[in-house]
């Protein structure tokens, strides 16, 4: 059974906790990779060169030093805490940490584990562009390397450098599928060896890249090598990212592009939001799940502060104090008490009883009932959904009780409703869990997990009433002269792929903490991808827009020729009030008559249907003002004035 008292917080005041869900921790963790990047006839090989300008030009291991580069001015940026690594194997020369030959033939620590600074960034910078230091250290050897050998070595540098970091990774960039094809002992010897990198807590991340004609099989020996598993979270879902299999060029995809967006995918690891929370599925009855955030919004990250003043920038480490203001003393924390107005006085509380007032019981997912799919809008998912799946470290079981729930949800398009705590002192959330099927893509792999989402659901308060508002649709004939604008702008296999268009200003913020860091010049200018093409766009559908603007301005024309007409129409039948004798109405009669006066009848029967809100502004004005009351103020004020003359009554 679990542990009753676990979600007892050790230390700190309890009150101070935030009460909505800390997404801060997800990433802040420290992270380790190391890049084992392979040196070889074929991986320094180019493309042969044709007349298109979207073929590749760099060779499988530039491209992958180039990733490695881009993947240290990222880190360094937004990760400062974070280790980055390179081992170059297969390579003529040999070295490791000063020893020029020894333990690890064939294998070249580039760059030691560690947090990269700027020389390293810029070091690594010069060998990719440098062509003679790059063919003269990158010379492959005439020998096979083993490959217990590169992951023994791997394991020895995590151990030194990254003992403690959570999360510790090896990236393999190959185009060898079978290194071992001749030889069953090194074959088995590397396995060993990746037994022990995953027995250690490493992850091994396959980038796998084809040759020119002939594809990547990793069933001859990398899936004795890489686990599906996280080992520091084995019930974790697999990512949802594809693995890059070719280095074809007949889709324009480069290289160095491929291999940046499969190691971008991964870069942030797998984190659980929250761990271990019970799911009770019916009295004493429960299991126990732990919390992803798939999907989050990329914003950036502040994570210290940068001192400009000294000969080169430095992170300045911050206090804070709390200071009274006539004396300006700091004032101790036992001395601060807090205090609600009430009346005009101020109640003081005790911790232990604004920790009462706010705890709503244990952290934990509670089902309290099913509902068809179809009743959830799709207006309800106002704020972010988690996803969990099962964990079998407090109840034994839990996975296949997890499934069975998931499945059945599936089957009958169903799905729960929750009382949802996500943490102690957390506002309890009504939330819906929705299964989720698992989903391949078009090769066969898996991007989405089968599991199970929680979706917050809205209170009343979160809901707001659209705006009045007259709907005018369009003709046929503008339909489908802008079906046809539509057709002609459509997106290749009518996708978006949000990853070709990064977030310009968040990419603004990185380049300039990027040259502040590497001391490099600032640039001019952002390079914004979300800018539209113009020139495409007008030689594509300029003809039809211009068509299609015409036909909008006829057809309003004619619409506002019609409406001007039916409106004189009705005010000429509308009877008019306060007309003596057939004379024509005064101006404060025209007034009345153009706005609808409502009886007092009226009125009350929209106050007993609670229908008050539905009139307009000038009708809830001119009804209040015959009331002798003031009709000046916003609509929800009117209204209440409404309400407060009919229950005085």
């Amino acid at each position: 059974m679990a542990d009753e008292n676990k979600w007892d917080q050790k230390d700190g005041n309890p009150e101070d906790d935030e009460e909505e869900l800390d997404e801060t921790a997800y990433k802040s963790a420290k992270d380790a990779v190391l890049f084992a990047i392979e040196v070889s006839h074929s991986m320094l090989s180019h493309p042969p060169l044709t007349d298109s300008k979207k073929v590749d030009t760099e060779s499988p291991t530039s491209a992958a030093l180039k990733c490695a580069y881009a993947l240290m001015q990222q880190r360094i940026i937004s990760n400062p805490n974070d280790m980055i690594g390179i081992i170059l194997y297969g390579t003529r020369e040999t070295k490791f940490r000063g020893e020029e030959q020894g333990r690890y033939p064939h294998t070249y620590l580039l760059t030691d584990l560690d947090i990269p600074a700027a020389e390293d960034v810029k070091a690594l910078k010069a060998l990719v562009e440098d062509g003679d230091e790059f063919t003269k250290l990158l010379a492959p050897s005439d020998e096979p390397v083993s490959m217990a050998n590169v992951l023994f070595q791997a394991n020895q540098v995590f151990t030194t450098k990254a003992p403690n970091f959570s999360s510790r990774r090896l990236f393999i960039i190959t185009d060898d599928d079978d290194p071992h094809a001749k030889d069953k002992a090194l074959k088995s010897a590397a396995a060993v060896r990746a037994k022990d990198l995953y027995d250690l807590g490493v992850t091994i991340e396959l980038f796998p890249i084809s040759k020119l004609g002939y594809g990547f099989d990793r069933g001859k020996f990398y899936n004795d090598i890489i686990y599906n598993a996280t080992p520091s979270d084995p019930n974790a879902p697999t990512p949802m990212t594809n693995i890059p299999k070719t280095s074809s060029n007949s889709d324009g995809l480069t290289l160095l592009a491929s291999l940046l967006s499969s190691v971008n995918s991964k870069a942030v690891s797998r984190r659980a939001l929250f761990s271990n929370l019970p799911l009770e599925i019916g009295p004493r009855f429960k299991i126990s799940v732990k919390g992803y955030i798939i999907l989050k919004r990329q914003e950036p990250q502040r994570s210290c502060y940068v001192w400009l003043n000294g000969e080169r920038p430095q992170i300045a480490k911050g206090a804070s104090a709390q200071m009274a203001d006539d004396t300006a003393r700091i004032v101790e924390k036992v001395e601060i008490k807090k205090a609600y107005k009430f009346g005009g006085d101020q109640v003081i509380f005790t911790p232990e009883e604004i920790s009462s007032l706010r705890h709503f019981g244990d952290p934990g997912i509670r089902i309290i009932g099913f509902k068809p799919m179809s009743m959830l809008p799709f207006w309800a998912n106002v704020r972010p959904s988690t996803f969990i799946y099962p964990s079998e470290e407090d109840y034994v079981g839990s996975t296949r009780v997890f499934s069975a729930l998931q499945q059945k949800l599936l089957k009958d398009e169903k799905m729960a409703v929750a009382w949802f705590v996500a943490r102690k002192n957390a506002a309890p959330t009504i939330a819906a869990i929705l299964p989720g099927a698992e989903k391949l893509d078009d090769n066969g792999e898996q991007c989405l997990p089968p599991g199970m989402w929680i979706v917050p659901l809205p209170y009343a308060d979160d809901i707001r009433q659209n705006p009045e508002m007259t709907l005018i649709r369009a003709p046929e004939s503008l339909i489908n002269m802008m079906r046809e604008v539509i057709r002609q702008l459509q997106l290749p296999k009518a996708q978006y792929r949000p990853e070709k268009y990064p977030n310009p200003s968040l990419q603004w913020h990185y380049r300039i903490l990027q040259a502040l860091a590497l001391e490099e010049e600032i640039p001019s200018k952002p390079d914004d991808k979300t800018i539209p093409r113009y020139k495409q766009i007008d030689k594509r559908v300029g003809p039809y827009v211009m068509d299609w603007g015409h036909e909008l301005e006829s057809q309003y024309q004619t619409w506002a020729q019609d409406n001007r007409q039916a409106a004189t129409s009705t005010l000429a039948k509308r009877p008019a009030s306060g007309t003596q004798n057939g004379s024509e109405p005064n101006k404060k009669a025209k007034t009345i008559l153009a706005v609808g006066l409502i009886s007092d009848a009226d009125m009350r029967e929209n106050f007993v249907k609670n229908k008050v809100g539905k009139l307009t502004l000038p009708e809830l004005k001119t009804w209040l003002k015959e009331k002798g009351l003031s009709g000046q103020g916003k609509k929800a004020e009117l209204v209440s004035k409404v309400e407060e003359y009919f229950e005085s009554k």
